[in-house]
């Protein structure tokens, strides 16, 4: 395109007129969004006993790791006098089980179930069963 014939193009005044429905439609969409209800406010006032909980957690859990005093005094095992034959082994036993559930964190495993199982009773309790 050459610059006379831009100029030309460029020097005619064009009257922009928009479609015959296009005041119709806008004025349908704003009557449309103000007969929207508002959003739903989020119910902080029940949110936020869980919210204290999981914070508790939190402090708990770093109090019992990282703030933990120094190493741990074992206390020594009944030696195979105190006992004899199959109450013996028993107990020792028992005990050997009790050390592999602790060192595996089993102590920790129940309380999640615990707080697990609390949690979803409550909630079913204040929902009223609705459910």
């Amino acid at each position: 395109m050459r610059d006379p014939e831009l100029d030309r193009i460029l020097s005619t005044e064009q009257d922009i007129v928009p479609s015959a429905n296009f005041a119709r439609n806008v004025m349908d969409k704003v009557r449309m969004e103000a007969s929207v209800p508002p959003p739903i406010p989020f119910p902080w006032k029940r949110a936020l006993p869980g919210v204290v909980l999981c914070v508790l957690a939190v402090v708990a859990v770093f109090v019992t790791t990282v703030l933990r005093p120094g190493p741990q005094r074992v206390l020594p095992a009944p030696g195979p006098s105190m006992f004899t034959g199959l109450w013996a082994s028993l107990l020792s036993g028992l005990g050997e089980l009790l050390r592999a559930a602790n060192a595996g964190g089993l102590g920790w495993i129940l309380l999640a179930l615990l707080l697990t199982f609390v949690s979803v009773k409550l909630s079913l309790r204040l929902a009223g069963r609705r459910v």
